[in-house]
């Protein structure tokens, strides 16, 4: 067996020290199946006394990831740190420039650099390798990098974000409002102290870029995402989904049309009867649509210590086995430039929901500006809520919800619609508007 392959951890939080665990739990198996083994010399952490769980006394100790990546004597660098800038690409470059390979799980960092950073990483002959950075535990970047390779990639979209799939689960399972589940998601450590960065979208946006560039061969393009996130989700929402045989998910879905690549995130509507529907909690999902294979769906944890230290330890193994793969599925110098699509017709049309005054005409000037937009409407549902004041009489100064659902249409021409139906003075409020997609 070759001399054992030595590997540096920057990192020591959640995942860090759990890869170190992993790999001296495993270590036997993993030098089995890779042919090589595999043994962490060296770890990088502000505290050396804080408890982790192992012994460091005997692995060489470094506070600074970045003198780390520049002196240590290692043949993989693993980056846990985080950020898009500052320590943590000053270390990955610093690694790769000295030809030493580099896994991360840093999916910010790869979002903003990761063509430079591919680019570098294959003029000095070394792995970057990054399968815990999208999804988690789910092998989802070699399932594009390589078992997708004789498929011609049409679409790929999935939840990927575990917080908030676990509070539109919630949300439709225990009929609470947005508020209150996102203040348990915070207590039970499911989100973030300040929560915005998943829930507005940016973490799945970010995830979405680089499984873009995978599936079509394109540079990674992380500002040409079109993000809404699930802020403006109302139990109305949920319960009309269920109603009409859907579930709202928080989805990235990057797609190829005629006129480029569309990339997108936000709240849609699936049907029950879809896989990805079926996906609740703090999991994830991803689909792919190849021309050969058909659709795929993979599914398992998006987060955690454990279920990413195993994705870490998966390409430690590729490395120790010899595999060497370009970084984004095909040499940098040959991706393409990002060609943003116009927001294409959705197939499943939409899903409005509108606080219409209960006046006479109210209905018919909908009907009017949905028409002049070229919409049509699939169905019209009104639920009438009797005033506190008049058991069983209605109120036309108070609004009354009414749901639209659109066949196929365009982004461009519901905005409009709803543009216009907003200056007639027959809704109270901001239309809500989620898109319907068509799922296998």
């Amino acid at each position: 067996m070759a001399e054992a392959l030595k590997v540096g951890v920057a990192g020591l939080g959640t995942v860090g020290a759990s890869v170190v665990q992993l790999l001296a739990k495993h270590g036997g198996q993993i030098a089995r199946k890779s042919g090589r083994a595999v043994t962490v010399t060296a770890v990088c952490a502000r505290d050396r006394n804080k408890d982790r769980g192992f012994d460091v006394s005997s692995l060489e100790w470094f506070s600074d990831p970045v003198e780390m990546a520049e002196k240590a004597e290692v043949d993989i660098f693993v980056e846990l740190i985080g950020g898009d800038n500052g320590a943590a690409e000053e270390c990955v470059r610093a690694a790769l420039q000295r030809g030493i390979h580099v896994v991360t799980a840093n999916k910010a960092l790869l979002a903003k650099h990761g063509v430079s950073l591919a680019g570098l990483a294959e003029a000095n002959n070394a792995c970057l390798n990054y399968e815990a950075a999208v999804a988690g535990g789910i092998p989802i970047v070699k399932t594009l990098r390589e078992s997708m390779a004789g498929n011609d990639v049409s679409r790929v979209y999935g939840i990927l974000n575990g917080t908030c799939n676990y509070i539109l689960t919630r949300m439709e399972a225990e009929g609470i409002g947005f508020e209150e589940c996102l203040a348990d998601a915070q207590r039970l450590g499911y989100a973030e102290a300040d929560p915005s960065f998943d829930i507005e979208g940016n973490d799945t946006a970010h995830k979405l870029a680089i499984l873009t560039s995978l599936a079509f061969g394109t540079k990674i393009s992380s500002d040409d995402i079109y993000m809404e996130g699930i802020t403006s989700i109302a139990s109305a929402d949920i319960e009309a989904a269920d109603e009409l045989g859907f579930r709202i998910k928080l989805l990235g879905v990057a797609q190829r049309t005629e006129t480029g690549i569309e990339q997108r995130v936000h709240p849609t509507m699936v049907p029950k009867s879809s896989a990805i529907a079926r996906i609740d909690g703090v999991l994830n999902a991803v689909a792919v649509d190849g021309d050969y294979v058909g659709e795929i769906v993979l599914v398992g944890p998006g987060a955690g210590g454990d279920a990413t230290a195993s994705s870490v330890v998966a390409d430690i193994a590729d490395i120790a086995r010899g595999d060497q793969t370009p970084v984004l599925g095909m040499p940098a110098a040959d991706l393409k430039e990002y060609q943003r699509a116009r927001m294409r017709m959705h197939e499943g049309g939409y899903y409005i929901r509108l606080s219409v005054y209960d006046r006479p005409g109210a209905f018919a000037e909908i009907a009017r500006c949905m028409g002049e937009a070229g919409i049509s409407l699939e169905s019209i549902v009104q639920k009438r809520h009797a005033t506190h004041h008049a058991p069983g009489k209605y109120n036309a100064d108070v609004p009354q919800p009414v749901i639209l659902i659109t066949y196929e249409t365009t982004e461009v021409a519901i905005k409009e619609a709803l543009e216009v139906v907003m200056s007639k003075g027959v809704v109270s409020e901001k239309p809500q508007m989620i898109r319907i997609e068509k799922l296998s």
